[in-house]
């Protein structure tokens, strides 16, 4: 009974074709990963040099608007293969076929590329380059990353789209930085098979874990108690969508997320949020975990539910 590493990267990677030669060594990204889960190690990172490459074009807004981005994230060993299909299908639904990609790096480095639209909505896709990190190194990424595309494109407020380890950092961010009035705060989030409180046999064993009488899971881990302290930072004019799969094996998960650790994220948020809405996705063809983020059924509801489509 323990996580199966390499069934993991078998599983997230099965439709991902790198070119190997453009990913940093397996040793940089964890070192860097390292250095960025650890507070007083971050300093580290931050003497590098900045560096912007920047190909991107700007459009001029189509009217006097305040711009709501919709900005898609990966977790744990993903890349823009993840958002790849849920990019596509958001851009059929606007009918463009324009969008922009920011890569990033732990040093603090940033490619951009495509287009910034000038409409309500531009979609952007953010992909980290350190891939191999855990819940403290994406939080630091968030935490410099969406400053900047604020700072750079003028905007306050944003929709979030986000895929296992993304979710709860999110969550966590928003949370973290919800009285800086400088920083960028949520409006929508869709969050697709989110490991809340634990991934299967690494900190929640299958169907051990259950919910309580008022909805809290019995065991809880300290990223899930973060959460639940601060639950009350959580801005009340946000509408939440949790979407989470169900293979129907013995394991009552989506091969690495148990149920009731995506589900564990409702007694938090659900109080507080302007809405908040649950979606399970049944069935071993449909529910697996690398496989929800280009379920088209999936993805419907998460278009509807950001206003992409009626």
């Amino acid at each position: 009974m323990f996580f199966n590493t390499k069934k993991y990267k078998e599983e997230v990677e099965k439709n991902h074709k790198r070119d190997l030669a453009q990913e940093p060594s397996r040793l940089s990204m964890l070192f860097l990963a390292a250095l960025a889960t650890f507070a007083p190690t971050r300093i580290f990172l931050r003497l590098h040099k900045k560096r912007i490459e920047d190909d991107a074009t700007i459009e001029p807004k189509k009217g006097n608007f305040e711009q709501v981005p919709i900005i898609y994230f990966h977790g744990f060993r993903g890349g823009d293969y993840t958002t790849k299909v849920m990019i596509q299908q958001a851009l059929i639904d606007k009918g463009t076929s324009k969008y922009l990609k920011v890569t990033t790096d732990l040093l603090g480095n940033f490619k951009l590329e495509g287009t910034w639209t000038g409409d309500r909505n531009p979609i952007v896709q953010v992909v980290f380059r350190q891939r191999l990190v855990g819940v403290y190194a994406i939080d630091y990424y968030l935490r410099f990353t969406l400053p900047f595309l604020a700072q750079r494109y003028h905007f306050s407020q944003y929709s979030a789209i986000a895929h296992s380890l993304a979710c709860p950092c999110i969550v966590r961010t928003e949370m973290r930085k919800s009285r800086k009035k400088q920083f960028p705060h949520l409006v929508k989030c869709a969050f697709i098979a989110g490991p809340f409180d634990g991934v299967v046999y690494l900190g929640d064993i299958p169907n051990v874990n259950a919910f309580n009488q008022k909805g809290r899971p019995a065991v809880v881990n300290l990223h899930y108690l973060y959460l639940l302290l601060r639950r009350k930072r959580f801005n009340p004019n946000i509408s939440v969508l949790n979407i989470y799969g169900n293979v129907l094996d013995n394991t009552n998960s989506d091969k690495f997320i148990s149920v009731t650790s995506a589900k564990s994220i409702r007694y938090i948020l659900a109080p507080y949020a302007k809405s908040y809405h649950e979606v399970e996705i049944r069935g071993k063809k449909y529910a697996e975990h690398s496989w929800m983020h280009d379920n088209p059924f999936v993805i419907d509801i998460i278009d509807k539910f950001i206003g992409l489509k009626k």
